[in-house]
Order: structure tokens, then C-alpha cells, then sequence
């Protein structure tokens, strides 16, 4: 099979390589790939911003495709059928973090595209229990940024309260997944992008923004809560200047620079940062059956998965809207 592989720990650069095609193990399915969303983490792990990444590796966790073939004592799913594999891979399932629904904390996790091969190919094996069927009014393109950006930006949402104005700093994959969401809720929302997008700025409030301005401007109204889906420390003072007391941030991304030292008067009146780590399975399925209910639209650019590197350089530079799809199929 085709696969784009990290070779060289924060090269930044994939390599094109041929492998053979898997088998499953028990337990596990092997999943012919139809399309693979290029997400913010791909980035992190090609460009070194996470810690012990071993390579060769694949990356990729926003995968659709078919089931290929099933590892013996698989019974949740039959070949042929199409499922989700997102970044959450595997959890012990004994520790207290996983008894407690907590599996994202999990310290015996292991992530699809950063420890497991990922979907940047065109087969990949996962784990057949965290692995997800896929509502059928989606494609295969539409249904890929679902699988992180959807499930990522809905925990973030979930954490932020019921106030009804929200900040989105950021506006790229999740960002235009939550604030289709946050609208159909009949929630105001605020879309702050790095100075000068105006095309970020255009794409927003085509998705029902309230408003559309640069990541340091003043927002017409003092937000009730945030989400920084850009991976940029800068922004959690800027944001906390920006909500009101009691007022919530998240910081939705697995990575970030450094946060600047600011003042307390910023975090007083009972102002909350938080943070989202990683994903559970809970999350996968409370989107997946709200997406239709929307209905979410997912914005979509195809890349040939030869292209892989070609998609990422854009997401790094901000030239995209919505989402990078790799096909598998697809001619370079």
C-alpha cells in the first residue's frame, strides 16, 4: 500500500513509501481508507511540538473508510461497512481515570497518528472499540474533519456554560464546526482571526457570526465565554481581558506556546481557564448523532494523498477555509 510517513522526527516533511498491508490483530479492524482529514495535531507531530514521537510514523486521525477485514473476536462491525477512527486509539480501561469516565486522561492512552499508524494511507488498523459507524447523510470528505475537529470542538463547547455569547479565537476546522452549533443553539457568535484574514473574516460570518474582526480587537459586546482553538499563549490574556466575571476560556488545542506572564486582575472576579485534553468515546458519539440533527456542514478541501505535504504547508500558512481532506484515490 501507499503511505505518507514521518521519517525523521521534526523534519516537517512526510516521505512518500510503499508498505505491505497490514493484518489485524485481535480485537482490531483494517480499514480501507476513503479520506482523512488533515488536522492541527498532524502539524504538531511533523513539526516536533510533541514529545516522544517515534518514528517512522503515520500520521492522520480523522479517518473514513471501510471495513477491510476483521482480527478475530471482532463482532461490533462486518466487512463492508463504513466506520470513524479518531485520535483516541486505545485506553487501559482499569485505571481510575478510566473508571471514572475520564479515558482521555488516561496514562496507558495510545493516539491514532502519533503512537498507532494513522490514516495518511490507504489502509489503516484500529482497534474495532474505538472505532465509530458513521451517520449515513455524510460523505466520506464531509464526515472526515468530524472525527476531531467536530469531537474536539464539541467537548470545548460542552465545557464552556450556557452563556449566550461565545468568542471563537481561531476560525479554521473546529472553529466553523462549534459555531454552526453555537448558532442553531440561538447563541451569539464572535470570530477573532489573526490580523488582516479577511477571508477567515468572510467565512464566518457566512456560517452566521455575529461578528468578524482581528484576534486583538475588542468584540462589540464582553463575551460570556471563549474557545482558542489557535495554539498561540498570547491569546488566553487577550481572551480572558475580553469575557466577563465569571466568564469561562478554553484552551482547545493539545499544544500551544507559552502563555505571558499577566496580571491577576485579568483572572479575578471568578474568571476560569481550562483545558481540553484529547477526546473520549462518549464525545464521538454525542456529536456524531447531533451533526444530522443540525445539520453541521463541514467545509472541505480535497488533496491527493500524495499531496499530503502540500496540505499541511497550507494549514500551517492559514491559507485554508474549513478543512484539508486527504483521498487516497485521488490523482496527484
Amino acid at each position: 500500500m501507499r503511505a505518507m510517513a514521518l521519517q525523521v522526527a521534526g523534519s516537517g516533511r512526510l516521505e512518500a513509501e510503499e508498505r505491505p498491508i497490514p493484518e489485524p490483530q485481535p480485537g482490531q479492524v483494517r480499514i480501507r481508507v476513503r479520506a482523512c482529514g488533515v488536522c492541527r495535531t498532524d502539524l504538531h507531530v511533523v513539526d516536533g511540538e510533541l514529545p516522544d514521537i517515534e518514528v517512522p510514523i503515520v500520521p492522520g486521525h480523522e479517518i473514513v473508510g471501510t471495513i477491510d477485514a476483521l482480527g478475530p473476536g471482532v463482532d461490533r462491525f462486518e466487512p463492508g461497512q463504513r466506520v470513524g477512527v479518531p485520535w483516541l486509539g486505545f485506553s487501559c480501561g482499569v485505571c481510575t481515570y478510566c473508571e471514572r469516565g475520564q479515558e482521555n486522561l488516561c496514562r496507558e492512552a495510545r493516539y491514532t497518528g502519533y503512537q498507532i499508524d494513522g490514516g495518511y494511507a490507504e489502509y489503516a488498523i484500529a482497534n474495532a472499540q474505538y472505532t465509530f459507524a458513521l451517520p449515513e447523510t455524510y460523505d466520506d470528505l464531509q464526515a472526515a474533519p468530524l472525527l476531531c475537529a467536530g469531537l474536539i470542538g464539541h467537548r470545548a463547547y460542552r465545557m464552556t456554560g450556557d452563556g449566550t455569547r461565545l468568542g471563537l479565537y481561531g476560525f479554521g476546522a473546529a472553529a466553523h464546526i462549534v459555531s454552526q452549533v453555537a448558532v442553531w443553539e440561538g447563541r451569539e457568535v464572535f470570530a477573532f482571526v489573526r490580523p488582516g484574514d479577511d477571508q477567515a473574516k468572510r467565512f464566518a460570518l457566512e456560517l452566521g457570526a455575529a461578528w468578524a474582526g482581528d484576534s486583538d480587537e475588542a468584540p462589540p459586546a464582553p463575551l460570556d465565554a471563549a474557545i482558542l482553538f489557535a495554539p498561540v499563549g498570547a491569546l488566553v490574556p487577550e481572551a480572558l481581558s475580553r469575557v466577563v466575571p465569571g466568564g469561562i476560556v478554553v484552551c482547545a488545542g493539545i499544544h500551544m506556546s507559552d502563555i505571558p506572564q499577566f496580571p491577576y486582575r485579568l483572572l479575578w472576579e471568578e474568571r476560569t481557564i481550562k483545558s481540553v485534553a484529547n477526546l473520549t468515546r462518549r464525545d464521538g458519539e454525542e456529536l456524531l448523532a447531533l451533526a444530522p440533527k443540525v445539520p453541521i456542514r463541514t467545509h472541505v478541501t480535497p488533496y491527493a494523498l500524495a499531496d499530503a505535504n502540500q496540505a499541511l504547508s497550507d494549514l500551517r500558512e492559514g491559507k485554508l477555509s474549513g478543512a484539508a481532506v486527504l483521498t487516497p484515490d485521488a490523482t496527484a
